[in-house]
């Protein structure tokens, strides 16, 4: 029996995979009965791991990550699909896989209808999933969450689980073990939150209205935010816009940027809306522009906060 783990969800993959080795027996001596293997390898090298007897332990477990994705070659295929069936009953092997597997690839037809393996798909939650993931994942950390702490939440975070479970672990440490995790808890402690606001900046950077964004830039140092960190934003920002804007010239569809770029659907719409304010060319020149800030600011060639208000200044009014 191997187990088959795919799709972009890793870290469930993980979760998952460490709950099935958490039922072999002692975690040390599993972890020195544990062989992990990445990529591009040798059919022998494989199968050298999965025929090693277990050392003191009951099993052997063999982790493989990363080799269907390397596309190994047909021989490689029919050796493998050959010497699964007579996998040693003392070994647990992995196929771990970060991308999505067709239901008609070899190792996944050999454990399906051969009853020879396992195979689970990990898909990135979206939407209403990824909601119902929040609730699941502060409920098993025993807090409770408001509802509008969770949209704002999954909008800001998106679909990064191992972000939001970071975030999440915050928040049921500040809310304590009687609270409820607030919509203003997430604002309080998420940067992913505070980060929202950089959209209104931006929509009037892309709206070319130079007034409004210096003002909503003042606002944001008025409120305390570092100019450093505003910075980070800025980069941020315009680099999933880049992005974003790169696949609107391609042709492809809104729902590619969700899916492409990771983010929360809600969060891809108002990256398509805003790259449609700029041209692709616009795009790399201010991106150019902030490296450029980036270079003369650490070499003590500029100040960064008057490079920002002559940045937004200039973007504003191109």
């Amino acid at each position: 029996m191997f187990y088959l783990f795919h799709g972009q969800d890793t870290y469930s993959q993980r979760e998952f995979l460490a709950g099935l080795l958490a039922k072999e027996g002692d975690a040390d001596m599993l972890s020195l009965n544990t062989t992990r293997l990445s990529g591009k390898i040798s059919f022998n090298e494989l199968q050298s791991a999965c025929d090693a007897m277990p050392f003191l332990a009951r099993v052997r477990v063999v982790i493989v990550e990363g080799l269907l994705a390397a596309t190994p070659d047909k021989a490689f295929l029919d050796r493998l699909v050959a010497y699964l069936p007579a996998l040693p009953a003392t070994t647990r092997l992995f196929f771990v896989e970060s991308t999505d597997l067709s239901p008609n690839h070899r190792l996944v037809q050999l454990a399906e209808k051969e009853k020879l393996g396992r195979v689970r798909h990990f898909a990135l939650p979206q939407g209403g999933e990824l909601d119902r993931w929040i609730r699941g994942h502060v409920e098993a950390g025993g807090g409770r969450i408001a509802p509008q702490a969770v949209q704002l939440l999954a909008a800001n975070v998106g679909s990064d689980l191992a972000a939001l479970g970071n975030e999440i672990d915050k928040l049921l440490l500040y809310a304590g073990p009687e609270g409820t995790i607030a919509a203003a808890d997430v604002t309080r402690l998420s940067p992913y939150a505070a980060e929202a606001s950089i959209f209104d900046l931006v929509d009037a950077l892309g709206a070319r209205q130079p007034a409004r964004a210096a003002a909503l830039f003042q606002q944001k140092l008025n409120e305390g935010a570092d100019p450093f960190y505003l910075f980070s934003m800025f980069i941020r920002q315009f680099r999933l816009l880049l992005q974003t804007r790169s696949l609107l010239d391609a042709g492809e569809r809104p729902a590619a940027v969700t899916q492409q770029l990771k983010l929360h659907p809600r969060v891809a719409e108002k990256l398509v809306a805003q790259a449609r304010g700029f041209s692709l060319p616009q795009l790399e020149h201010i991106y150019r522009r902030l490296l450029q800030i980036d270079v003369e600011t650490k070499t003590g060639q500029a100040d960064l906060l008057t490079a920002l208000h002559l940045l937004v200044v200039g973007v504003a009014a191109e």
